[in-house]
């Protein structure tokens, strides 16, 4: 298939990988109503700096450590299932009512960046899919590490411009999105999803 042929195949493909809602889409949302249109793209660019990473992993040689090793793969999936649900249970049960400028500032910068990055490294899936989808659209005899690294950079791009969307989709509605009884279903609703995956992915085979 030629360059140009496999970039558009690439970029269609990524764009619905994009578009098909999921753990990023419900954390973004979230975000974005729940707490400020700063702290969304935030959490945006922690999931797609863990894409990033994901990347590297498959260009150097350490996804295929994922794909192949039965105790990696298990070891990283129980890790992450762990890790959304400790971050579902807590907006389960511990909903806020409102929002506290005060509490907002004093709130870590990196917060949402580091949960959104790390929500994404500890999925397993996401190492899976890129080993076993990325060397698809590479053409035999080009240079693996920059053609890895510049398919993973198409797939980061849309993923910024998606979040963008939904961000700004939610501003003409954020006085009332902003609403306590508004913020606590958000928050348990989101907490639900991230609960409802963290099962998903601890009970997952390859």
């Amino acid at each position: 298939m030629p360059v140009v042929d496999n970039l558009i195949a690439f970029t269609f493909a990524a764009t619905v990988l994009t578009l098909t809602p999921g753990l990023d889409t419900a954390l973004i949302l979230r975000t974005a109503t729940v707490e400020s249109r700063t702290q969304a793209m935030r959490a945006a660019l922690g999931i797609n700096a863990g894409c990033l990473l994901w990347g590297a992993a498959v260009a150097f040689g350490l996804g295929a450590l994922i794909a192949v090793s039965e105790l990696a793969y298990n070891l990283l999936k129980y890790c992450g299932a762990a890790y959304l649900a400790y971050l579902g249970l807590n907006m389960l049960l511990r909903p806020r009512q409102a929002l506290s400028a005060a509490g907002e500032q004093a709130r870590p910068v990196a917060n949402w960046f580091l949960k959104g990055m790390m929500g994404n490294l500890l999925n397993p899936k996401v190492g899976i899919f890129y080993v076993s989808f990325l060397p698809q659209f590479i053409p035999q005899g080009e240079p693996l590490v920059a053609w890895t690294f510049g398919l993973v950079g198409i797939h980061v791009v849309l993923g910024l411009l998606w979040a963008s969307a939904l961000i700004a989709a939610t501003q003409p509605l954020a006085t009332v999105l902003r609403r306590g009884p508004v913020i606590q279903w958000m928050d348990r609703t989101t907490g639900l999803i991230f609960v409802a995956f963290a099962a998903r992915l601890a009970l997952s085979r390859r």
